[in-house]
């Protein structure tokens, strides 16, 4: 887990290491174990890397590593079966120096090139330049684990890093994208989802998940293509509920033993929920059964797990992470954020994230990994993905009960009133109701966007936010809302693949790397998402329960009241009472002042009493305008 950054331009003899070393010194969090820069002959390639050691600690391990003399990489990731990859490798004839993944890589690179990819099960983001056919050949894993940012001027320069300050550092151009800020402030949005390659700045882009990227370093013409995608349509209708928890099961295992590879300290997130939960449990039944790829499982030493509590809200989820603490052998630790902390540290987390976030659960998602690196656990085992694939969220409810209703009436009954029974007394989770949202996508699919348009409009003509030159430049970019899913597996693959997922991501990457942590995901194993998302519907939900197919397949490794818990939370702080302090209350005037200055907003919106809900939230979107302030410089 590192920091990867370099520039390639035409001109030879341009590059030199004082322009690379302000590029790796910003992302010096993300790999305080060493760094290391590059430059080739020609002076016109140089590459650098700032390293997190995590697999093989030695020296020869560094990046940026050098193959065949031939090949340059800097590498940013994990690659979890690099063991069985190797493997294969050495019964073919290759040698390696290392016991390091990225070796594995190089090897790899060397034998399949751009088909190498499709071998790795890992989260990554790297570059790889070879000397012989002058290229640059970069990538980025399936789901967006691992970032990938750069600036592309046609016959001049590509700079790339692992964060959008790394490239900064050599550009010095911050100026801002003035469609996504109008989105963002109009709707909450925080991408673009038919072009996931938009930054707030508009110099800047990301390499999409899934991708690729060559380049040729004596043209500069640059090249991006997709090279791996979930096939929506594959469906096994065939397969029983038994023999698919059975793989299910078997894939899961294989994923979360490989994610515990490692040569430092592993732990867990324990949020309480289901997901984070499993992985506890099922990181303890590997230790128990002597079958863990991790140290701590021939040794006494125990499974630590890292959570955040909080006392007297109704959201608090420490009875749940008790159950799990009680059922297994694991050394619990605890953090107690405050919304004193959200005030003192919301610069400090902007200059991490570097882009608008969510809400104030990021502040305790950071809290968790500073809590794992205060006691020498660098790697943590996080249950995202899990909601996306598996249909965790109860907005997926309305999802799946238009598709029945229009294709099975009785089927929809059913499960409609088993919906009712299971939730008619959830005081977390309202039930999901047939709302005008639910109206419009069933009866008008196509309309929402220009619904949207409308709307602005009429709230700018009643109440004017933003200042007029403003909003003449960008109200007629308004991204549109992908209402295409018609049933749960599209909106599933929305959720996946379409820009979701990769926020939370983002979160988590930046949060774990501000604390020099290693983030690992066994919900995202590829061969294991493929596998879910060919069975039918109804294994994810049915009888009014979400995750079917996941709380039927280990309800007996898991707490009964977790298994078959009816609230979802997901680490909710109490953020309307945050946001209600006088300190945050000043933060948000001084944003929307930024934002006055800086030609977006009407000064009448100095006058209004800051909100205290997340973007667009009950109609109130002081917290993006906070967000959207701190990206003023």
């Amino acid at each position: 887990m590192c920091g990867i950054a370099g520039i390639i331009t035409l001109d030879k003899g341009a590059i030199i290491k004082s322009q690379l070393q302000p590029m790796t010194d910003c992302m010096q969090h993300r790999g305080p174990d060493g760094e290391g820069h590059w430059i080739n002959a020609d002076a016109n390639v140089g590459l650098g890397h700032r390293r997190l050691s995590i697999i093989d600690l030695h020296e020869a391990a560094d990046q940026p590593m050098h193959y065949q003399n031939r090949f340059t990489i800097v590498f940013n990731g994990e690659i979890y079966n690099y063991i069985e990859l190797k493997n294969i490798l050495i019964k073919q004839g290759y040698q390696f120096k290392t016991e390091s993944d990225t070796e594995v890589l190089l090897a790899l690179y060397s034998r399949d090139k751009e088909n190498c990819l499709q071998l790795l099960d890992g989260m990554f983001a790297f570059v790889i330049y070879d000397n012989q056919e002058k290229t640059i050949f970069a990538a980025r894993d399936r789901f967006g684990e691992k970032p990938f940012f750069y600036t592309y001027i046609p016959g001049k320069y590509f700079v790339f890093g692992s964060e959008i300050k790394a490239i900064q550092a050599y550009t010095k151009d911050h100026t801002l994208n003035d469609v996504m800020m109008y989105n963002y402030l109009s709707f909450g949005v925080l991408d673009n989802k038919k072009d996931l390659s938009e930054t707030f700045f508009a110099a800047v882009k990301r390499l999409p998940h899934a991708h690729l990227l060559w380049l040729n370093t004596t043209t500069l013409e640059k090249r991006v293509e997709k090279y791996w995608d979930i096939d929506i349509l594959k469906q096994d209708n065939k397969i029983s509920l038994s023999d698919a928890k059975e793989k299910f099961q078997s894939l899961f295992y294989t994923s979360v033993n490989r994610r515990l590879r490692s040569d430092v300290n592993v732990g867990s997130s324990l949020s309480g929920g289901l997901d984070s939960s499993l992985i506890v449990c099922v990181i303890d039944d590997l230790i128990r059964k002597n079958k863990a790829e991790h140290s701590f499982a021939s040794t006494s030493s125990k499974q630590k797990t890292f959570s955040a509590r909080f006392p007297d809200f109704k959201k608090d989820e420490g009875a749940f992470m008790q159950m799990v603490i009680d059922k297994t052998n694991v050394e619990p630790h605890f953090v107690f954020p405050s919304g004193n902390q959200l005030a003192d540290d919301i610069d400090h987390l902007m200059y991490y994230q570097e882009e608008p976030f969510g809400g104030a659960s990021i502040l305790v998602q950071y809290e968790v990994m500073k809590l794992a690196r205060q006691n020498d656990v660098t790697v943590l085992l996080d249950g995202q993905g899990a909601d996306e694939i598996l249909a965790g969220y109860h907005s997926y409810y309305n999802t799946y009960f238009r598709f029945l209703h229009k294709t099975n009436e009785n089927e929809y009954k059913k499960e409609y009133a088993a919906y009712l029974a299971i939730h008619r007394h959830n005081e977390i989770n309202a039930p999901q109701t047939k709302n005008l949202e639910y109206q419009i996508r069933r009866y008008l699919p196509g309309q929402i966007n220009r619904i949207k348009k409308i709307t602005a409009s009429f709230q700018q003509f009643k109440n004017k936010n933003f200042q007029t030159d403003f909003y003449k430049a960008n109200a007629g970019f308004v991204f549109e809302a992908d209402t295409s899913f018609n049933n749960l597996k599209e909106a599933l693959y929305r959720s996946t693949m379409g820009g979701d997922l990769q926020g939370l991501l983002r979160y988590a990457d930046r949060n774990s790397m501000a604390n020099s942590r290693e983030v690992r995901l066994p919900f995202l194993y590829h061969e294991m998402v493929e596998f879910l998302f060919s069975l039918p519907p109804q294994m994810k939900i049915h009888n009014g329960w979400t995750k079917y197919i996941m709380r039927d397949t280990f309800q007996n490794i898991l707490p009964s009241e977790i298994a078959w818990r009816v609230d979802k939370i997901g680490y909710e702080p109490p953020q309307k009472k945050w946001m209600e302090s006088a300190a945050m209350k000043e933060s948000i005037f001084a944003s929307r002042q930024k934002l006055v200055k800086a030609g977006i907003l009407d000064k009448k919106i100095l006058d209004r009493v800051p909100g205290a809900y997340a973007s667009n939230e009950k109609g109130d979107n002081s917290w993006a305008q906070l967000m959207a302030g701190k990206m003023i410089t």
